[in-house]
């Protein structure tokens, strides 16, 4: 099998904790082909969708500190159609010419290609709006950018979460206490004075034991989740803000949101998704790039990156119309 990754400039990722190439190592170990692009690789000429792409080998028994961990090939062009499985691994932001990547994404897969997460599936997912689907298994949540309602929220709930909807790694979330007195201030700043929508959410206190990744692979959970956990004096658990992470067995109301939003997300061409779970409540619903497959390997012993693997295979041999829209 030769798997194509659109991914971030290789010299950029912490290989020895980069979930994409943990996905590699996996599909060398089974024997696949790599080949990479970048997202300004992809273009489409006469309605084929192309791109540019470098077959690479990986470096065995590499320090993956370094970056000699990898080798290139020389520069090919090629549809498509011609990889086996592409896999979209662009980092966010998730702006326009994301936007246009996944229409781009969604022509290939019409013109036969496999691609992972599949472009419209993608595109359909906003990460913080997709929750608004399962109401049911989340907090109360508010999107707007009208600041009346938002000052309406905060005084119901008096104790809440506001955040960008297209930020990532923590960027952009406040807390606003009962009696904020920035209030005014941060919701001007996050809606640009009310031209920007943005979420709240009513604050879930168990943030404070982790905000916990539990990872989706072809609609089966992965048995461990990573918690985020807080630093002292900080709302935020995401690594990216200093989170602490601490890899642990699903619980039993982990397992339960798993089993219900796995099979309805694979079936909508959603490989790998990362459900973000405080205490009981999901919060996001991550389907870009989802991350921690390492940290929980490490942690546990379970190969996540093997349960990618396989999956891809599987999802590679079943045949395209399987899938339901």
């Amino acid at each position: 099998m030769h798997v194509l990754f659109i991914v971030d400039p290789l010299p950029a990722l912490k290989a020895y904790k980069d979930t994409s190439v943990a996905m590699m190592r996996a599909l060398v170990a089974r024997g696949h082909r790599l080949s990479v692009a970048m997202q300004g690789d992809l273009y489409v000429i006469d309605g084929t969708v192309r791109t540019a792409s470098r077959p690479i080998e990986l470096v065995p028994d590499a320090d993956l500190h370094e970056h000699a961990w990898w080798k290139e090939g020389a520069e090919g062009d090629q549809p498509l159609t011609a990889f086996d499985a592409v896999l979209m691994r662009k980092d966010p932001p998730f702006d326009m010419e994301y936007v246009y990547s996944t229409h781009l994404m969604e022509r290939a897969e019409a013109q036969g290609a496999r691609v992972f997460n599949s472009g419209a599936a993608i595109r359909n997912h906003p990460e913080k709006l997709a929750i608004a689907e399962f109401p049911h298994l989340t907090v109360p949540t508010l999107v707007t950018r009208d600041m009346a309602r938002l000052r309406a929220f905060h005084n119901e709930y008096h104790d809440v979460i506001v955040k960008p909807l297209d930020g990532m790694g923590g960027a952009g979330i406040f807390r606003l206490a009962p009696r904020e007195a920035n209030l005014n201030a941060i919701l001007e700043t996050l809606t640009d004075n009310g031209q920007r929508s943005i979420m709240a959410q009513r604050y879930i206190p168990e943030i404070l034991q982790g905000d916990k990744r539990v990872l989706l692979i072809g609609g089966e959970p992965v048995p461990y989740c990573l918690a985020r956990i807080p630093q002292a004096g900080e709302t935020r658990g995401n690594l990216a803000a200093g989170g602490r992470g601490v890899a642990q067995p699903l619980s039993g109301r982990d397992l339960a949101i798993a089993r219900e939003l796995g099979p309805k997300l694979a079936a909508r061409g959603l490989l790998l998704v990362g459900l973000d779970v405080i205490g009981d409540y999901v919060t996001e619903i991550n389907v870009t790039s989802p991350t921690t497959f390492c940290e929980i390997t490490e942690q546990t012993g379970f190969d996540v990156g093997a349960m990618f693997a396989r999956a891809l295979e599987d999802a590679v041999a079943a045949k395209p119309e399987a899938r339901s829209a």
